[in-house]
């Protein structure tokens, strides 16, 4: 982490102009994604688009991290590594992208339905964006990070659902993780009364939620994380800005294609 930073008007310029590849890739592999296909396969369709649009893989070498995207399947949380895994009918994968152009990132993830998907594991999906929804009313000057942790928190618990505790939404920036840390649960032993939010900040907003256990552990690949219980978990992401007055989604111009 390198400390809250409040962009400038050319720095969110450029933040933005990240943030839609991101958005297009995402819809690229959303429309893309079917059943038989690699996980590799989308990681090519994702470096080649990103590289086509002048920008570089925010993921790939970062901290070791070998492909240019991330696909977890079913009770994979994140940082699924694509590979020779074929999407399977019935399968949810959620897709991280990141873009980095011109000294910015953007970040941002859905979680998109393969085939013929059970109504349960659809309804998860739903509100794991829902929880997102629910915490940017609270992405305004004045507010913490506590008021969208707690919100994430509240409408994914009002559903039964687990909220993962070992990882958290971040700021964005010049870094791809930049303070302040954003949960999607709230613990004040742990966190305090967290950051005020002020215009200017930009975070990556991104609830986890598994269907059952909120536990979770990482496979000896020293990156995929998955649920304890081996239950399917959903995920879905974007760059947030916070202005003077409604957020701004640099990650989300029209509506995503994901669920």
């Amino acid at each position: 982490m390198s400390g809250i930073t409040i962009k400038s008007a050319s720095d969110i310029e450029k933040m933005d102009e990240a943030g839609r590849i991101v958005e297009e890739t995402l819809n690229l592999l959303a429309k893309s994604a079917e059943i038989g296909m690699t996980t590799q396969q989308l990681d090519d369709i994702a470096a080649s688009y990103i590289e086509s649009r002048g920008a570089e893989a925010s993921f790939l070498n970062y901290n070791g991290y070998p492909r240019s995207i991330c696909t977890s399947v079913n009770e994979q949380v994140v940082h699924g590594i694509p590979g020779k895994y074929r999407l399977r009918d019935g399968d949810i994968l959620s897709l991280d992208v990141g873009a980095y152009k011109n000294g910015f990132h953007g970040d941002a993830a859905r979680t998109v339905l393969i085939g013929s998907v059970s109504e349960e594991i659809q309804a998860l999906v739903r509100v794991t964006k829902a929880c997102f929804f629910e915490a940017i009313r609270f992405a305004k000057p004045g507010y913490r990070v506590s008021d969208i942790a707690k919100a994430i928190q509240a409408h994914a618990e009002k559903h039964g659902y687990g909220v993962v505790r070992d990882l958290v939404g971040h700021g964005i920036g010049r870094q791809m993780h930049e303070d302040p840390e954003v949960p999607n649960f709230w613990d004040y032993t742990r966190f305090g009364h967290g950051a005020r939010l002020a215009a200017g900040m930009t975070i990556a907003i991104e609830p986890m939620i598994n269907m059952g256990t909120a536990r979770v552990h990482q496979l000896d690949d020293g990156w995929t994380v998955v649920t304890a219980d081996g239950k399917p978990s959903a995920h879905y992401e974007n760059t947030v800005l916070i202005t003077e007055g409604e957020p701004r989604l640099l990650t989300l111009h029209g509506e995503d294609e994901g669920a």
